[in-house]
């Protein structure tokens, strides 16, 4: 048995279960270790969609009577993760932010939305985060339910990923759009608004539990945001600048507001000002962060890199780079100068040497693997990634980033500390976690690894992963041949299968 897979034993035949059917790999990533393992067969229960094993192609005997699919001409990793998406959007180079909310409906966004959802699941992403459905109200909840596998056994109504959403994301009163040019002191156009509005302590609070009582997996919050965008006409610079949304006080009241009903919170936020109040306050992700290196606070710039590699700081960044990009290509006012400070941010943060991918002890900032993926095309979510590795992260770091340290970001509350090492353990030790049929795998079964007890997502890419940037590029954006969501082929020899 290989070091990925501590279970079951050498004695114990996984080709025997039943239920199998077997994976031949030419290589696997292991996501704990961040390296490949040569010629492995990975053991699938077709029935609860889990990983029964994995072993050496030397100890598999060819079972009679079980399937096997022979991939050793790929590389086979978990299923990647893409943390931060908008599947109720699509792509800004043909419609505008503003004319999707205000000229599309929400019947047209939600069609749009299952079929970005299969584009993303045939992209090899077999787990997403939607952080707002962007003035399609909690269309998202319904989506969740679509996309999961129900307890009566059935599949899901359509294809796509995993998914844990946000409903909608918090605001403050006038900072978010669509505005009217009409009736600019008024929020929205025509009854639909970006976002929910929330003022006050007591008013922040109340939007935090309406939303996890509508069902959000998590909260998302405006720390920041171009809310002095109406005074463009006489002075773009200050109409480009994000400013605070929410003060000490409101923030601190929405995070632990969720936090005490066990689910987690992102926050939207580019400065670092509201950076450095966030991490204070413990939320779990920030999003963006184009002003994380920000010279103008003095000295080099890296004082909050450094407070946020302090011990016992365990929110994760989210960097976004490939919106940045995508938004920088189409020429809008500002953007260019946005992407060149992510781009410096990111790389600060990479020649500090204070990264960490799934790790959860020690110094360094957790990332992961989330493009902001809408603003720029569904399915070509791996942008984020190969935007990672162009600007200097190395290729193993970047694969831990998008499936195991996917995983540690966007799972449940419960699955933290020493009661979700418990679970984890239990489960790749063997405890049966398919009472409830594939059901089980929406929230009770760990992903990101190809471990005995975790869900069976994963991805066969073609090409060159460990070379250089180019074959890298080429791999994650055209190399994907195979793709497994919980057991469940949904692609072959990169072709559909459904």
């Amino acid at each position: 048995m290989v070091s990925t897979n501590p279970t079951p034993s050498p004695s114990q035949d996984i080709s025997q279960l039943y239920g199998a059917y077997h994976i031949l790999a030419g290589q696997i990533f292991d996501s704990h270790a961040c390296k490949f393992v040569p010629n492995q067969v990975i053991s699938v229960d077709g029935v609860n969609g889990t990983i029964l094993g994995v072993q050496d192609h030397a100890h598999f005997t060819k079972p009679k009577d079980e399937d096997f699919i022979d991939l050793r001409h790929l590389t086979v990793l978990p299923g990647f993760v893409d943390a931060h998406v908008h599947l109720f959007l699509h792509e800004y180079s043909g419609t505008s932010w503003g004319d999707q909310l205000t000229k599309e409906s929400l019947t047209e966004r939600s069609l749009r939305a299952g079929v970005h959802a299969r584009k993303t699941l045939m992209a090899g992403f077999t787990t997403v985060r939607d952080l707002g459905t962007e003035g399609a109200a909690d269309a998202d909840i319904a989506l969740r339910k679509c996309l999961a596998y129900p307890a009566n056994g059935k599949g899901p109504i359509i294809p796509g990923p995993r998914y844990y959403c946000t409903t909608r994301a918090i605001v403050s009163t006038g900072s978010y759009g669509p505005k009217s040019t009409l009736y600019p002191s008024k929020s929205g156009i025509e009854g639909v608004t970006g976002a929910e509005i929330a003022d006050g302590v007591d008013g922040c609070v109340m939007a935090v539990r309406r939303q996890i009582g509508a069902g959000a997996d998590w909260i998302k919050i405006y720390g920041d945001y171009r809310n002095r965008s109406q005074i463009s006409d006489v002075s773009p610079d200050i109409a480009g600048t994000s400013f605070p949304l929410f003060n000490r006080d409101e923030l601190k009241a929405m995070i632990d507001t969720a936090h005490s009903a066990g689910v987690k919170v992102a926050v939207h936020t580019n400065t670092a000002s509201v950076i450095e109040t966030v991490l204070e306050l413990g939320a779990d992700t920030i999003e963006h962060g184009q002003d994380l290196l920000d010279t103008r606070r003095g000295g080099d710039g890296t004082d909050v890199i450094r407070k946020w590699t302090e011990p016992g700081k365990n929110t994760t960044w989210v960097p976004t780079l490939a919106v940045f990009y995508s938004i920088a290509k189409l020429g809008l006012p500002g953007a260019a100068e946005n992407w060149e400070k992510a781009k410096k941010s990111f790389q600060a943060v990479l020649r500090q040497g204070k990264t960490k991918g799934a790790i959860t002890d020690g110094d360094g900032i957790k990332i992961v693997c989330g493009g902001d993926t809408g603003a720029f095309p569904h399915g070509e979510n791996g942008l984020e990634m190969v935007m990672m590795r162009k600007l200097g992260a190395g290729w193993d770091t970047i694969l831990r980033w998008a499936t195991l340290a996917g995983w540690e970001c966007i799972r449940g509350m419960e699955w933290e500390g020493e009661r979700g090492k418990t679970r984890v353990k239990a489960i790749e030790e063997g405890a049966r976690t398919g009472a409830g049929g594939k059901s089980a795998l929406e929230r009770n079964v760990p992903f990101g690894a190809i471990r005995t007890g975790w869900a069976a997502d994963l991805v066969g890419i073609e090409g060159v992963l460990d070379g250089d940037v180019d074959a890298f590029e080429k791999a994650i954006l055209t190399g994907v041949r195979f793709v497994v969501k919980g057991g469940t082929v949904y692609k072959r020899d990169g072709k559909e299968v459904l």
